[in-house]
């Protein structure tokens, strides 16, 4: 089962203003840049993906159903900040893997034995992007 909603809440107000300036660069973190799906508004989502083969797989820790993941299958894509470089990706899909198989070993045992999050995110990458200065 996904973190509670409450949890999601408490750390869009607090934990994610700090780790949005940790995780365009930091091992293990992404940030998401994706627009609402009605506000058109631009949104920075800060969470764990790592890079595999010809793109990312993003953990899920709130779930299929998070409004950021929501907005990026209705886009079908976004762009993700990671150690340093900014991708256009696209194909979004969500599969369910109870192991964390693409995940480190940390965020896998979070996963698997704290959180109990077994769904993730999958995209390709269609281009490298200019980092914004």
């Amino acid at each position: 089962m996904p973190a509670p909603r409450w949890v999601a809440r408490a750390n869009k107000k607090v934990l994610n203003r700090v780790t949005k300036f940790i995780a365009p660069w930091a091992p293990g973190w992404a940030v998401v840049i994706h627009r609402g799906r009605k506000s058109q508004r631009l949104y920075r989502t800060p969470l764990w993906a790592f890079r595999r083969g010809d793109g990312f797989v993003i953990a899920l820790t709130y779930g299929s159903q998070a409004d950021w993941v929501r907005n990026v299958l209705a886009a079908d894509g976004c762009e993700i900040e990671s150690r340093r470089r900014r991708y256009q990706v696209g194909s979004p899909r969500v599969f369910y893997d109870e192991d964390a198989t693409d995940m480190a070993a940390f965020i896998r045992f979070m996963l698997r034995k704290v959180i109990k999050a077994p769904d993730f995110l999958r995209v390709d990458v269609v281009q490298e992007l200019p980092v914004a200065t």
